[in-house]
């Protein structure tokens, strides 16, 4: 581990005054950042610890809920609230993570985590453009069974690995940001960077910015909604293909429809057009299946993962029947 020196903030402006200079790192739950610097990885030069800032969910006017950033997973999956009118919220993070990185990992850390496979990690032996830029990319031509069939480059083919992020792009949640410029909202699926030519970064955050809380908006019928995830391994694994899913349902139509991907980008993917063709069309097997065709009709799988649009396909299928209450495979 490179020597680094470490400072704990009393509050945001001290945050952003440690954090402004070059190198430095916010650490709060640790449970990604440690790892990285470990493994020399991540070698910044200070590390800020945020872990006391505000740890509150509260409710807003609107009728929507206030994370603060430094909530641990734990407390948000098991918060009332969230397991009532939230709980694709709550079973992303359940299926996350072990108890113990639960109970230390921060909803701010969770955001921030890099977007990684096992070539970013392997500093020894493999080339990786987000490890070190313009030197290629190992897991185009390796074995890349978990990785990316869109929006991904020829620069990196990475997925992005968190669970909730997938449930936070389909609740149309809103990140709030503090940086030395002053405060700004952005909407959560803009939070993210595809790869493009700088997969080096994540986010589109400033330097020294700081996630202070996550906002999500009252949505009634996101109290029917669930989360699924699909890996080679029943244990903590990143996900082959995972659903977000809330779905609203008005005789055997559907008026609104939540959807978004997890293993399938370098971000939490937003279903959009599968949305767009559920909306207003019949609540069946079938229209699901079409809907996550249209989906998945630019995807680009590797050599090792042509098997993901078609699970992506039945899973999205198996999800959706089962907010409606009926089994999959029913008639159509």
């Amino acid at each position: 581990m490179t020597p680094f020196s470490y400072a704990r903030a009393g509050d945001s402006a001290e945050a952003l005054r440690l954090g402004a200079v070059q190198d430095a790192a916010y650490l709060g739950g640790g449970t990604n950042l440690v790892d990285l610097m470990r493994e020399t990885v991540a070698t910044p030069t200070t590390v800020v610890d945020v872990t006391g800032f505000a740890d509150t969910i509260v409710e807003t006017d609107g009728g929507g809920l206030l994370i603060g950033a430094a909530v641990r997973n734990t407390a948000l999956a098991e918060h009332r609230t969230v397991r009532t009118r939230y709980p694709m919220l709550s079973r992303a993070i359940l299926a996350g993570a072990s108890a113990q990185i639960r109970n230390m990992a921060t909803v701010g850390g969770n955001l921030l985590q890099r977007t990684r496979c096992a070539y970013f990690y392997d500093t020894d032996g493999s080339l990786c453009n987000k490890r070190s830029p313009g030197s290629g990319c190992d897991a185009r031509g390796g074995f890349n069974r978990i990785h990316a069939i869109l929006g991904a480059s020829d620069a990196c083919v990475a997925t992005h690995p968190s669970d909730m992020c997938v449930a936070l792009a389909a609740l149309d949640a809103t990140v709030h940001l503090q940086g030395n410029g002053g405060r700004r909202t952005l909407p959560f699926t803009e939070l993210h960077r595809l790869p493009g030519d700088t997969p080096e970064f994540d986010t589109v955050l400033d330097h020294g910015e700081l996630i202070t809380a996550i906002e999500l908006p009252a949505m009634p019928f996101a109290a029917r909604s669930t989360y699924r995830k699909v890996r080679d391994r029943a244990s903590y694994a990143f996900a082959l293909i995972s659903v977000a899913a809330a779905l609203e349902i008005e005789g055997d139509h559907i008026t609104d429809v939540r959807l978004a991907f997890g293993g399938v980008a370098h971000k939490p993917w937003r279903a959009l057009k599968a949305e767009t063709a559920l909306r207003g069309g019949p609540a069946t097997e079938a229209a699901f299946r079409d809907a996550a065709i249209a989906e998945f009709a630019d995807a680009k799988p590797l050599r090792d993962n042509g098997f993901k649009p078609e699970l992506a396909t039945r899973t999205l299928a198996a999800v959706l029947m089962e907010l409606t209450g009926a089994p999959a495979g029913a008639a159509a």
